[in-house]
This record gives C-alpha cells, sequence and structure tokens, in this order.
C-alpha cells in the first residue's frame, strides 16, 4: 500500500476514534528510524480538559502567572467546591502524543504531558506545543500513544490529599519543559496561557496528514523519563 494512503488512512483513524472507550484500542506512535521524532496528527482544534467540551460544571480558580509568586498553569474546581470533583475524568485538549505519564510524587502527584502539532490558520505554519495535567489520581494512557481529542486521559484527583480536588493544566510552547521545569526560563516564550490558546484555536480545518514532532529532549525528573 503507498506510503500517503497509509498515512492518509491512520489520520482518518485516529479522528474517527473521537468517541471510543478509553480502552478500546492503543495505538502507539511511530517514530523515525534516529529515533529523533514521532508522527501525530495535526489537531483539528481544542477543547477544555474538563466537562468536555466547554468546561461545563467547572471554573478556572486560577490562571497563568509568571511573575513571582509564580503559577506556570491553570487550576480547575469543579463548580460544587471541596471535592466534589474528585474522580471525574480529565481529557488531552487535543489530538497529540502522551510524552510522559508517570507519578511524580512531590506536589506534583501523577502527571500526563501531551504533545501536539497544529496549523496556525494566519501563518500557515505547522507548530508543536504540549499541555501538562497534574494531580491526578488516576492515568488512564501510556508513554508513545497516540490519543485525540477530548480522549481520557486520567482523573481529578488531590495528590493523595495534599490539596482539594482540582486540576493543574500548563500549555507549554517549549516541548523540552519537563515536570520538573529545570534550566528553561520562565517567561511567555516558553509557557502559554492555555484558556487563551483553546479559544484562539477552537476549531481548526481537519487534515488527514501526520507531522513529526520532536521527541527525546525531556531532563529525568525524580528518576522519571518522558518520550
Amino acid at each position: 500500500m503507498p506510503h500517503m494512503l497509509v498515512t492518509w488512512l491512520f489520520a482518518l483513524f485516529i479522528f474517527a476514534s473521537l468517541n471510543t472507550p478509553v480502552d478500546a484500542h492503543t495505538t502507539m506512535a511511530r517514530k523515525t528510524p534516529d529515533g529523533k521524532w514521532a508522527y501525530v496528527p495535526l489537531s483539528d482544534g481544542f477543547d477544555y480538559p474538563v466537562g468536555k467540551p466547554n468546561a461545563d460544571g467547572y471554573y478556572k480558580a486560577r490562571g497563568l502567572r509568571l511573575r513571582t509568586p509564580r503559577h506556570l498553569g491553570e487550576d480547575w474546581n469543579g463548580n460544587g467546591g471541596g471535592n466534589s470533583d474528585l474522580g471525574d475524568p480529565v481529557y488531552t485538549i487535543g489530538h497529540g502524543l502522551v510524552s510522559y505519564a508517570e507519578d511524580a510524587r512531590g506536589r506534583w502527584g501523577k502527571v500526563v504531558i501531551v504533545r501536539h502539532a497544529f496549523r496556525d490558520p494566519k501563518s500557515g505554519k505547522v507548530f508543536c506545543c504540549q499541555t501538562l495535567y497534574s494531580h491526578l489520581d488516576r492515568i488512564d494512557v501510556k508513554l508513545g500513544q497516540l490519543i485525540p481529542r477530548g480522549y481520557q486521559i486520567g482523573t481529578l484527583g488531590s495528590n493523595r490529599g495534599m490539596f482539594q480536588a482540582h486540576l493543574h493544566a500548563e500549555l507549554h510552547y517549549n516541548v523540552n519543559v519537563n515536570t520538573g521545569h529545570q534550566g528553561i526560563p520562565k517567561n511567555a516564550r516558553n509557557y502559554g496561557n492555555l484558556t487563551n490558546f483553546i479559544k484562539k484555536y477552537r476549531k481548526l480545518p481537519r487534515e488527514p496528514k501526520l507531522v513529526k514532532v520532536p521527541i527525546g529532549g525531556f531532563l529525568p525528573y525524580k528518576d522519571t523519563k518522558g518520550l
């Protein structure tokens, strides 16, 4: 079968699986022979990580702050407050590759990082970014797995009771940011406003195409490694 046809069919398979139950299949990413890149489907837009697709039943309790005291992402809570949202599903905001899925312990708890590729409509260029989801009660995906927009990656947690249940989610424009954020300047070039990003790229054209994203750039963190 010609390579382009295989690519097209594979991308369609990913798109068609948007409403597939979380345990129905596991599709692992194909890597380049040198192990430096992996193929992912272009995102067709982005949704919220809780209460999909519109964050129904949730509110943003805390946002991005790059100045001291820093907060490098957003905290999402259920409208019921307290631990009313404990165990609720957490979803990837868009098509992507699971590049980290570990219990980092400490103040992080269970963490999933998903790498995305998307085409900016204004410039026509393809960009790569990643989203981090932490304090999870459970992880439902595997390292190296391709997942579609709206796929359940885990459940909302409290990091073993350290906090009241909430989702801490981050947007990284620098895909070398790992759970520990080692050696990465805390600026707008590396970290983005997740809500603004979702609103800006809510709907993108569907393209039955796989593109390469870089892998292998994570520094290990507390004996955990990413893709």
